[in-house]
């Protein structure tokens, strides 16, 4: 009688990678493109009537910032810290739900990210790699991933495989972009808001 072959030893199927279409589609509308005269570059839509951005994408105290669906706002600048490269601005309401944030402090080297942004005259355009290194410089923590990005980018977000935003993207160094954690993104907001930015 032929016995048919154990199965113990063989292991299960992986779940399939995230549907980076459908992250994307998501990031679009969370994405805006803050328009300066200079250029420009990318912010995240944080609250129905707030928007994150790096600071060093604008010092401005009003600038036009475009969504996903081709209107346009004014925002008008509510805090800015240059040492931590975090900008919020105030912008009139929108029926567009905001970001959703995950626990940056819960990122693991090798987690799949993208980022969204809007690199040199290209809209909303997502890229995707895995966290290479979390590091800190004194207070200051970032994330070091292995994305492509370009001037534009700055300012939007980084996000995790459920298009959870873990960080805002703000340059890049030895070839990798680097994003500040949102959880120090919360923080600067808090303070912003409580008159303490």
């Amino acid at each position: 009688m032929l016995r048919s072959p154990s199965v113990s030893g063989l292991r299960a199927p992986e779940a399939p990678p995230p549907h980076l279409a459908r992250i994307a589609v998501q990031l679009q509308q969370i994405t805006v493109e803050i328009c300066t005269a200079r250029g420009g570059g990318s912010g995240i839509l944080w609250a129905r009537d707030l928007v994150v951005t790096n600071a060093h994408v604008t010092r401005a105290a009003c600038v036009a910032v475009g969504f996903a669906d081709e209107r346009q706002a004014e925002a008008r600048l509510l805090a800015a810290d240059v040492r931590a490269d975090l900008a919020l601005f105030q912008i009139p309401p929108v029926a567009v739900t905001p970001a959703v944030l995950a626990d940056s402090d819960a990122l693991r080297v090798g987690d799949l990210v993208v980022a969204l942004g809007n690199p040199l005259r290209l809209r909303r355009t997502i890229t995707a790699g895995v966290v290479h290194a979390l590091s800190r410089s004194g207070e200051r923590c970032f994330i070091h991933a292995d994305l492509r990005l370009a001037p534009g980018n700055s300012g939007g977000p980084l996000a995790d495989a459920a298009g959870a935003v873990v960080g805002v993207n703000t340059m890049i160094a030895g070839g990798l972009a680097v994003a500040i954690p949102v959880n120090d993104v919360r923080r600067f907001v808090a303070s912003a808001l409580s008159g303490g930015a």
